[in-house]
């Protein structure tokens, strides 16, 4: 698969190291440009490249940044995808932390990839949010192994979720059907399956057991 991989941080690197091991064609960006990430590139293979290149042919566009930042890509980033590609959003709105506040997702009650779908242009599916990089390289396991974590998959276009479950499935963890993107606020920072580390019965468990109300310490 021609994957794009849209943020060099610690599960874009990690991704990009999977990804190229399994044999994927991977174009990896960064906003600092190529040249700093050429470590990256010899170790992985992967192609460094700008952001608004790294989706030419890809039939999967991983965006995987900081919140805030997501309002800055290039408004070509998609241009030259290949048809029916998928994006896949990894990211967390962190108010306090890092992003400020962002009206849209607290006011309006936007889930944050329906926030991010909206400055896309393009509908999301959104894994991996929650997940820790390092487990990304450490965790995959076989399929039936009974230690196998699984990941939860949010997503509204069923092809796309589908081909992103074919996926992280290929990288060696199971996957739970989250539901659609106004359901993803199960899986955003601080509810019971963010960074849990279990099979899919735990993970679907805790997605049920999640509150709509975002706790304070993840308000602006």
């Amino acid at each position: 698969m021609k994957i794009g991989i849209i943020g060099a941080g610690n599960i874009g690197g990690n991704l990009t190291r999977r990804l190229t091991a399994l044999g994927h064609e991977v174009r990896v960006a960064n906003s600092r440009g190529p040249e700093t990430l050429t470590a990256l590139a010899g170790e992985t293979g992967a192609t460094a490249v700008r952001a608004d290149e790294a989706a030419r042919g890809a039939e999967l566009v991983v965006v995987t940044i900081p919140f805030k930042n997501v309002p800055d890509l290039p408004k070509n980033l998609f241009e030259g995808a290949a048809e029916g590609f998928a994006v896949l959003d990894t990211c967390n709105y962190y108010p306090r932390q890092r992003d400020g506040r962002i009206g849209a997702v607290e006011d309006e009650g936007l889930t944050e990839s329906r926030w991010v779908e909206r400055h896309l242009g393009h509908p999301v599916v959104k894994a991996f949010n929650g997940t820790y990089a390092e487990d990304i390289l450490d965790k995959p396991r076989p399929a039936g192994d009974p230690e196998r974590m699984a990941l939860p998959v949010a997503g509204d276009d069923e092809a796309a979720k589908t081909a992103v479950r074919a996926l992280i499935d290929e990288l060696g963890f199971d996957t739970v059907d989250a539901g659609g993107i106004d359901a993803s606020w199960r899986q955003q920072p601080d509810t019971p399956v963010y960074g849990l580390r279990a099979g899919a019965e735990g993970v679907a468990k805790a997605l049920a057991e999640a509150s709509p109300e975002r706790p304070a310490t993840f308000r602006g």
